[in-house]
């Protein structure tokens, strides 16, 4: 029977994280950071960037043209989310999220069978609502804005504190 059935390692082990971004990062100790959490994940599970580039947002844009880049990224990113893998959205207006509840949803999400979750990073200029309607999540780390090159390391040291609570272990850096 399936009841009481643990997955060797722990409900990471199998699962996939699948971090889709648009726009190269350049400053270095974002970098340093990001293939520090790469590193540190890699025991866990397995973890895939997929970086696209930004669109060309036109001098001071009106709403429209806002829009419309926004659309144009949204659907991009979005050819990247493979069937049958569980999306959140990293929105500033989205559902404020602890630690304990992104551990708590990736535990749910690999007992109900999912063994992918996306996640899409906006570029500068945030997300479409295209993007939005189509996550099954839309979760925020704070409503303080921040650049969406350090959510892309927030977001990766987040996977990698969600793993260490749902297997309580120490998380030390």
């Amino acid at each position: 029977s399936a009841e009481g059935f643990v997955r060797p390692g722990g409900w990471d082990q199998l699962m996939k994280y699948h971090v889709i971004t648009i726009g190269k990062i350049k400053e270095k100790y974002l970098t340093a950071g990001i293939d520090e959490f790469l590193k540190r994940l890699r025991p866990y599970g397995q973890v895939e960037v997929t970086v696209l580039p930004e669109e060309k947002m036109p001098e001071n844009p009106s709403p429209a043209q806002k829009a419309q880049v926004l659309d144009k990224e949204g659907e991009k990113m979005l050819r990247h989310v493979r069937q049958g893998s569980h999306l959140f959205a990293l929105d500033v207006q989205g559902k404020l999220v602890s630690s304990e509840d992104l551990a708590a949803s990736f535990a749910k999400l690999a007992l109900y069978g999912c063994s992918e979750i996306s996640f899409i990073i906006g570029g500068p200029f945030g997300l479409s609502d295209l993007v939005r309607r189509k996550a099954d999540n839309c979760i925020s780390f704070g409503r303080i804005t921040l650049t969406h090159q350090m959510i892309r390391l927030l977001l990766l040291e987040q996977i990698y504190r969600a793993i260490k609570i749902d297997r309580h272990e120490p998380y030390h850096l």
